[in-house]
């Protein structure tokens, strides 16, 4: 026995794990409670052994005082700002955090995709994070049309290391963050709604103080009340409000307010009525660009983002590919790319996503899944027969049609916009039809093989795939296609040593030829409306019946202008298909015959 085998059997065999509560299935599947009263009879689930009640619902933790909500039939029609936080709030979440040189390869990626706003880092955090603040102020890297942020916590110290880091920079937005929920306020910062408030405001006294002391630089401000999503809602407007008229906001100078949603504990429509509540209510609305930060603790970041945005945010900050802390933030090329589906420019470019993917996936470290929305592998990939089926048809209309419109079932939005070719769209494997062979067969070597011929060719690449388990690729399929249907033109049982294909003086039409069938070799002759008809008359010559029921060609195709033809006989009362190329359509048709004739012999 192999050495792998042996020890996958000892794994197997070992004996249970005594403080694992989920070994074996029989324990995990174990009913925990009674059925529920009005349960279904055909699914008659049962309580679980987790301590659920342990947990609230977030409409138990904050009360939203919102009647008539607007955003339900709100619709986007432009884009948010954006503003990607990958060298700040992602970085931070990285087991091994970018160096300089990373962080200069991801500030430069965002800067060629347009983004205008940029948070490049927490300067009073490390030695690291300063440097690069202090680097990207001293190098020249800023374009003079794009506004960096840094991020500072509510302390004089740290605040005061924040201006320092950006000093001899023109255009930065400085973002004062604290904690404002309950649990944060009495575990965390031991103060009560008032005390957090004050040092919120002794912060913003003393960021006003620094700004003005540097009379030549636009710096803005920007406050998060952190775990905004837990937090008393007329609180975070006290807090806002006051913020906004210390800094004295205006429309051509406003104050952002970014609500996080720092750990995701409700549906989305939770965090969209609190948004909506703040965009009615807060003080000089024209002065305040109102932003969001989601996390993706419940898998629904990117709905939060996007019901937000209905509810009047401005402004979201997440991370390309959805990198930070957790389950990460909110994922900025899901939410662009959404948009650009919807018909709505992102005003962002992810028309190279590939190399976007590579350069995110260098500098975190961390690869991008396979199944990631828009960007990953297998994304725009069919394996299902079904799906290649429509996908293939999607095509061909398209092919056909006037339109500019993007139509394609199973493919939201078509994937060269984003770079990628359609060579990947449709891939073989076990669970694949006969539709997305032959647009293999077809987009890769030029033989679009009849519809009837499909399933033919469809049963043969089954019994391929089922036995070797893996994905056939397109030389898989040209080497299946050769095997099944042209070698057996040459290599059969019945053979084609020689041939004329004359016509008479009355358009009767004569096959002259040499055959060898099995070990017999003749010469033979046959008559019919066509050259493919009179080579079927001399095969019964010879004993070899072949009525030719469907006979299509193709061609000339490709740079060598090769015809492929396509016969369906009877031989021997049994149905056959067979495949032939050549630079003539004749010997092409006769050689397709000839196909037809041995697969149905062999």
């Amino acid at each position: 026995m192999p050495e792998f085998m042996s020890q996958s059997m000892s794994t197997a065999t070992a004996a249970p794990d005594a403080r694992s509560p989920l070994h074996g299935f029989p324990t995990i599947c174990t009913p925990r409670g009674p059925v529920p009263d009005g349960a279904p009879r055909w699914n008659p689930q049962r309580s679980s052994s987790m301590p659920s009640h342990r947990y609230r619902s977030a409409f138990d933790r904050v009360a939203i005082p919102l009647t008539g909500r607007s955003w339900p039939q709100a619709r986007v029609e432009r884009p948010p700002l954006w503003v990607p936080v990958d060298l700040r709030d992602g970085n931070q979440a990285l087991a091994e955090p970018m160096d300089t040189p990373r962080k200069r390869r991801m500030f430069d990626l965002l800067v060629a995709m347009g983004f205008k706003e940029i948070e490049i880092g927490y300067p009073s955090a490390s030695r690291t994070d300063f440097d690069f603040v202090r680097h990207l102020a001293t190098s020249g890297a800023v374009p003079d049309d794009v506004t960096v942020v840094v991020f500072a916590p509510a302390r004089a110290d740290l605040i005061e290391r924040t201006f320092e880091a950006v000093a001899d920079m023109d255009r930065v937005v400085v973002h004062l963050y604290i904690a404002t929920a309950p649990v944060w306020r009495e575990v965390v910062l031991g103060r009560d709604r008032a005390g957090v408030h004050g040092v919120v405001l002794e912060a913003a006294r003393q960021m006003g103080r620094l700004a003005r002391a540097r009379p030549g630089a636009d710096i803005r401000f920007q406050f998060s009340p952190e775990v905004f999503i837990l937090t008393e809602p007329d609180y975070v407007l006290e807090v806002c409000d006051s913020l906004t008229e210390l800094w004295d906001a205006s429309p051509d100078r406003p104050v952002v307010h970014n609500l996080p949603a720092t750990v995701e504990i409700a549906t989305p429509n939770v965090y969209a009525d609190q948004i909506e509540y703040m965009h009615r209510h807060l003080a000089r609305r024209d002065a305040v660009i109102l932003s969001v930060h989601p996390h993706n603790d419940r898998g629904t970041g990117v709905a939060c983002a996007e019901l937000a945005v209905l509810a009047g945010a401005q402004r979201v900050e997440g991370c390309l590919f959805g990198n930070g802390e957790r389950t990460g933030n909110v994922d900025l090329v899901n939410l662009a790319l959404n948009l650009h589906a919807q018909g709505v420019d992102p005003m962002i470019d992810f028309s190279d996503i590939d190399e976007i993917r590579r350069t995110v996936e260098h500098c975190n470290r961390l690869p991008v899944p396979p199944r990631h929305p828009y960007g990953g592998d297998l994304v725009y990939t069919a394996f299902s027969g079904t799906h290649q089926d429509a996908i293939s048809k999607g095509f061909a209309h398209r092919a056909s049609s006037a339109s500019d419109r993007w139509e394609v079932p199973y493919l939201p939005i078509d994937p060269a916009d984003v770079g990628r070719t359609y060579e990947a769209v449709i891939r073989v494997n076990s669970q694949s039809g006969k539709g997305g062979i032959a647009h293999l067969l077809r987009s890769g070597h030029g033989v679009d093989l009849p519809a009837g011929m499909r399933a033919d060719f469809s049963r043969a690449v089954q019994h391929a795939t089922d036995e070797s388990g893996r994905e056939a690729t397109g030389k898989d399929l040209w080497n299946l296609f050769e095997a099944a249907y042209l070698a057996p033109g040459r290599d059969g049982s019945v053979a084609l040593t020689s041939w004329s294909a004359q016509t008479g003086p009355a358009g009767e039409h004569r096959f002259v030829c040499t055959l060898r069938v099995d070990d017999r070799e003749g010469d033979y002759e046959g008559t019919g409306t066509g050259p493919v008809t009179a080579f079927a008359d001399a095969l019964a010559a010879a004993g070899v019946e072949a009525g030719v029921l469907d006979l299509a060609e193709q061609g000339p195709a490709g740079p060598a202008g090769v015809t492929t033809a396509y016969a369906r006989c009877r031989v021997g009362g049994e149905e056959s298909w067979g495949a032939g190329r050549d630079d003539s359509g004749v010997a092409a048709s006769v050689a397709a015959v000839l196909s037809a004739v041995n697969r149905a012999r062999g």
